[in-house]
């Protein structure tokens, strides 16, 4: 029993993370001055793009490796249909939004939330393995990864809850977006557990499909976004600094 509330605690953690970067709006001034906004879209782009390659990519060619396959294969192929998923979701969405900067917004949120689903189940993983009796320090090993990806999730927590809050949200309702993108993480983690047999092989290509929606997201409406009109240079500088963040978080705590 006290080893299924550890995994129930630990599981939760990531969800925290998420949260709490969501709050940050909270702190936000009613109106957004246009260099800070320059700046957060293009930190939005440096931390998806980090989070792309060390918390989904590199671990897709890790996993697919220990599994015996060819490393690179389920990472080419899980990014190349989560770059097919989000052109056709791309176009559906433009049907339906009138609004283009609504659109971009969504596609945003809805990327972040896609990329939570595997990292949920990266959790997951760690969790079934400590359930089934595998060496004491799997607790431990669970608890960092957990931790880690929480740490990953603040910022993640704050592209979407800020931006929001930009559109004309009230603030509640921008934080508690920002904290259902997250839910999914905790969600998929469950899931995991129970049906441990079955994710394991797949989840590679789940990794590198998540990876290739949030590149998507990023060249499509967060880079345009970053050079239009004026002040492009410092949606830049918040690219590198979003990057580097997220980088060293992942290399740190992966």
């Amino acid at each position: 029993m006290e080893n299924i509330l550890y995994s129930i605690a630990g599981i939760l953690i990531p969800f925290i993370g998420t949260s709490l970067g969501s709050s940050f709006v909270f702190f936000m001034k009613k109106n957004m001055n246009e260099k800070f906004q320059k700046m957060l879209v293009g930190f939005a782009s440096g931390v998806m793009i980090a989070a792309s390659v060390w918390s989904l990519i590199l671990p897709a060619v890790e996993m697919a490796e220990n599994q015996g396959g060819i490393p690179w294969l389920p990472a080419a192929l899980g990014f190349a249909s989560g770059v097919i998923f989000l052109i056709l979701i791309n176009k559906i969405a433009k049907k339906f939004e009138s609004n283009g900067n609504e659109k971009k917004l969504n596609m945003l949120i809805f990327s972040v939330t896609l990329h939570n689903i595997p990292e949920g189940m990266a959790v997951g993983v760690c969790f079934a393995g400590f359930l089934a009796g595998n060496a004491g320090i799997a607790l431990f090993e669970a608890m960092i990864l957990a931790l880690g990806i929480a740490i990953q999730n603040i910022p993640e927590g704050a592209i979407i809850s800020m931006p929001l809050k930009m559109q004309g949200a009230n603030k509640k309702k921008a934080f508690w977006c920002g904290v259902l993108s997250g839910i999914v993480e905790p969600t998929a983690a469950f899931i995991t557990v129970l049906l441990i047999n079955i994710v394991v092989p797949i989840l590679p290509y789940l990794l590198s499909f998540a990876a290739g929606a949030m590149i998507f997201v990023v060249a499509e409406e967060l880079i345009p976004e970053m050079h239009s009109g004026k002040k492009s240079t410092l949606g830049v500088i918040g690219l590198t600094i979003g990057f580097i963040i997220m980088m060293v978080l992942d290399i740190a705590l992966g």
